[in-house]
C-alpha cells in the first residue's frame, strides 16, 4: 500500500505561481511513475504532468512551458511548480503513483488550486 499526501494549493491571481508537493509513504519502492492529474467541475480528470523514477517527464500540452515537475526519490516527494497560472488551471489537483509494470494508480486526496482575480 502507498499513501500520498498533497499540499500547496490555494488561491492565486492570474499570472501568479504556486508549488504543489506530494509526499509518498508506505511501499514507495514499488512506485515508478508519479505525477499529477487535475479535475475541474463538470470536466474529466486529465493528466497534467508525470515523471518516472529515472526522471523521464511528460506534460499536457496546455501546461508545457509553464509547469515543471520534479522528483526526489530519496525523500519520496514529487513537486509541481506552476508559473503563469491561468483561470483555466483552476481545478482539484491530485497526486498519483503507479507501481512498476502496472497501470494501477494510487491517489492522494487532492488539493484545490483556484486562479482568480
Amino acid at each position: 500500500q502507498v499513501q500520498l499526501v498533497e499540499s500547496g494549493g490555494g488561491l492565486v491571481q492570474p499570472g501568479g505561481s504556486l508549488r504543489l508537493s506530494c509526499a509518498a509513504s508506505g511501499s514507495v519502492s514499488s512506485l515508478n511513475a508519479m505525477g499529477w492529474y487535475r479535475q475541474a467541475p463538470g470536466k474529466q480528470r486529465e493528466l497534467v504532468a508525470g515523471i518516472t523514477r529515472s526522471g523521464y517527464t511528460n506534460y499536457a500540452d496546455s501546461v508545457k512551458g509553464r509547469f515543471t515537475i520534479s522528483r526526489d526519490n530519496a525523500k519520496n516527494t514529487v513537486l509541481l511548480r506552476m508559473n503563469s497560472l491561468k483561470p483555466e488551471d483552476t481545478a482539484v489537483y491530485l497526486c498519483y503513483g503507479s507501481p512498476v509494470g502496472s497501470n494501477f494508480k494510487y491517489w492522494g486526496q487532492g488539493t484545490q488550486v483556484t486562479v482568480s482575480s
